[in-house]
Formats: structure tokens, C-alpha cells, sequence
């Protein structure tokens, strides 16, 4: 693959990235940020998984009588300040580490050399900051001073998934973790956080919820496979290969319909759960047969929000 000099002096084979940093210059080669690259930068799409344990968790605190808007709240701003701080460390470390030479897709704010990486590490930081107050004002309002070391373990596993000198994402370790933070951290968390109240309901729920979470990041490295290859980021895609990781996708997405299944007889409302299915099946089909990466980015946005719609009719179908 060939490669060229980006203006930092980093050097960036994807014609893709390059051509999309080099409309940025301004006349007199001086590069242009504009809030629309930060805003890619944060990857907005990403966000419903965020959203989605928090939901869920508070639907079940509801459920038990104990819910609260003001720490409901301060859970959602944990959980998105968060995420949005995750996924510009992860522009950071993966355009330091020279792995955005190779991936496809829209172009990386450090990859591209359209900003200084430190500039984009002081943003990362600065998210992370927010989850942390976000995280402290929850603790003293809910006095569950444990939760401390529980923000601060979710703050290191954010970093070091792609961060440091061995990355976990790089290892194949990605949807572990994703499913352990996205689905049970921060959706028991969330009603933990609410209520002293211990539920089965809520481990069922998150369950399903970190289940969709994995599945997006499934559906991201199986488009990025070849250039993780060439980068050498071994993700679970890349360790198992194409054709079981979409095999894999498929069941992520469809194992958390157990819930409605089992809970529907008790739970009259788990019948609108099943309407995400016509959100699922179509991506399913997307990623089962997908030959381009466009395709696959469009169905892991898709997977995004029937993750936030199954959330919310399952933390629905509890609370009421």
C-alpha cells in the first residue's frame, strides 16, 4: 500500500484519510478544524449504547419503586461523558499507533493530521473529567461510596482499551470488556445506584443490553478485519475470521429476545420488545451478506439505535 508524508510529519495510506485532511487546508497550507470534525470525532452513533444500560436499569428501578430522576440523570451523564471520552482516546491511541493508516471510513481526527493528538488527548481528558464529577456528585447524593472505585476501574478500562502499551482491544479482548462495562457494570450499576432493592430482572436485562453492545463492535471489526490485519490489531474479527464473526453478530443480536421470552407471561408490556426485530432482522441479513464496508456501517448504526429502542421497551416493560 502506498503512503504519503501527512502535514505532521505521520505517514497516512489511506487515500480516503488523506484527501479528507487535505480539504481542510486553508490557503497557506494551514490546517482548518471545524466543529464538524470534532463532532465525527465523538462518534455520535455510537452513543445509544451508552444510553441504553442506563435506561434499562432505570426502568428497573422503577419497577421496585425506588427510581430517581436526579440519579438516573447523573448515571446517563456518566455513561455518555464517558463514551465520548472513550472514543476520542481510542482517535488519540489508534492515530499515534499509526493503526488509522489502514482502516476504513470516515477520517480520524489524529490520524488524519488534521489536529495535534495532543489536542485530542486534552479533549478525551477533559470527557473523562466530566464522567468523574457526573460520578462523585451520584456517589455523596446516593452515599454508595463503593461506586468511587467502581467509576475509577471504568475510567482505567476505558483507556486501556486502546490506550498503553498493550491495548486490550488489540488482543481480541474488545467485546469482553464491552459486554462487562456496556451491558452489566452500567445497567446493574444504574439500579444499584437507585435502589438497595436486588432484582434477577436486572442481571436478564443486561445481559441482553451488553449482548446488542457486542454486536456493534462486531459488526466494526468485521469491516475493519483486513486493515487491523495490516495494522496488527488483532481483534476478536480478525482471530476468528470473517464468516464466524458474522455468525457471531447474528447471535448477539437475536439471544436477547430470551428475556422477552421468558419474561413475557409476567410482563405484559415485553410483547413491544418484540418489534426490534424489524430492526434486527434487516441487519442480520446486512452483515450476513455484506460485501462492502459502507454496507457494514450502515448496519452497526442500525444495531446503535435497536439497541437504545430494545432498552427502553425492556426497562419499559419492567417499570410498568
Amino acid at each position: 500500500m502506498s503512503q504519503s508524508k501527512s502535514r505532521d510529519g505521520r505517514r497516512s495510506g489511506n487515500p480516503a484519510t488523506r484527501a479528507a485532511a487535505e480539504e481542510q487546508v486553508e490557503v497557506g497550507g494551514r490546517p482548518r478544524v471545524t466543529p464538524r470534525d470534532w463532532i465525527s470525532g465523538a462518534r455520535l452513533r455510537t452513543l445509544p449504547l451508552a444510553i441504553a444500560p442506563v435506561v434499562a436499569g432505570s426502568g428497573i428501578a422503577h419497577m421496585v419503586r425506588d427510581f430517581s430522576w436526579p440519579l438516573a440523570l447523573l448515571a446517563l451523564g456518566v455513561a455518555v461523558f464517558l463514551q465520548i471520552g472513550v472514543n476520542y482516546a481510542n482517535d488519540y491511541s489508534d492515530g499515534i499507533r499509526g493503526t488509522d493508516e489502514y482502516r476504513v471510513g470516515p477520517a480520524r481526527l489524529t490520524g488524519s493530521g488534521l489536529v495535534n493528538p495532543k489536542r485530542v488527548l486534552a479533549v478525551a481528558l477533559v470527557f473523562f473529567g466530566l464522567a468523574a464529577v457526573c460520578g462523585v456528585i451520584a456517589v455523596v447524593l446516593s452515599e454508595r461510596w463503593w461506586f468511587l472505585a467502581l467509576g475509577a476501574v471504568a475510567i482505567v478500562a476505558a483507556w486501556f482499551y486502546t490506550g498503553g502499551k498493550r491495548p486490550y482491544g488489540y488482543a481480541g479482548l474488545g467485546e469482553v470488556m464491552v459486554f462487562i462495562f456496556f451491558g452489566l457494570v452500567a445497567t446493574v450499576g444504574t439500579t444499584w445506584l437507585q435502589t438497595d432493592i436486588q432484582t434477577q430482572e436486572v442481571w436478564f436485562a443486561a445481559v441482553g443490553v451488553g449482548l446488542f453492545a457486542v454486536a456493534v463492535l462486531i459488526a466494526n471489526n468485521v469491516r475493519d478485519i483486513e486493515t487491523d490485519k495490516l495494522a496488527g490489531k488483532r481483534t476478536l474479527a480478525v482471530i476468528i475470521g470473517d464468516r464466524a464473526s458474522r455468525i457471531l453478530y447474528v447471535v448477539c443480536v437475536l439471544l436477547p429476545f430470551a428475556v422477552p421470552a421468558l419474561y413475557g407471561f409476567a410482563y405484559p408490556g415485553m410483547v413491544l420488545v418484540w418489534l426490534v426485530l424489524f430492526a434486527v432482522i434487516p441487519c442480520c441479513l446486512i452483515v450476513l451478506f455484506a460485501k462492502t464496508a459502507k454496507e457494514l456501517i450502515g448496519a452497526l448504526a442500525l444495531t446503535s439505535l435497536a439497541s437504545l429502542a430494545y432498552a427502553s421497551l425492556i426497562g419499559a416493560a419492567f417499570a410498568f
